[in-house]
């Protein structure tokens, strides 16, 4: 599940920042639509950090990658139900509104199971470690000062 969620966190990462900016194309010259968009590229970097922090085993850096999936959560509910509350209002997209809502709605519910995955156990146990040492080195994050 942990590994799932990490996956999930690379493809959120890339498609949210490319797929807005797709979306939001024709107001990309109003700088009052900025904020509209803007989030969706500070969410993908979070979640490409998070996904990055947890590469290599690094698995005591689990609370960032758990921390943009909480963010993504909390965005992600907000744009939904604006989404439904506005069906009647042609969306920015090249595709129905409705489209729009299933397709948040359905990035809503795989960012909850996300974020449930990223706090989940990690795939390694400490009894595996103790009959491998060798395997602490991978665990540790080089760049962590704590």
């Amino acid at each position: 599940m942990f590994q799932f969620s990490r996956r999930l966190a690379l493809v959120f990462g890339v498609a949210l920042p490319v797929l807005e900016t797709i979306r939001r194309l024709p107001q990309l010259a109003d700088f009052g639509y900025w904020p509209l968009w803007i989030d969706d590229l500070l969410l993908g970097a979070a979640l490409l950090i998070g996904a990055r922090m947890t590469s290599g085993l690094r698995y005591q850096n689990a609370r960032y990658l758990a921390a943009a999936w909480g963010a993504a959560c909390g965005m992600g509910y907000y744009s939904f139900i604006a989404q439904l509350q506005h069906l009647d209002v042609a969306d920015p997209a090249p595709i129905p509104s409705s489209w729009v809502a299933t397709i948040k709605g359905v990035g809503l519910a795989l960012a909850i199971v996300a974020l449930i995955g990223s706090l989940q156990r990690p795939p390694r146990s400490l009894d595996e470690l103790s009959q491998h040492p060798e395997r602490l080195d991978e665990m540790l994050d080089p760049t962590d000062d704590a």
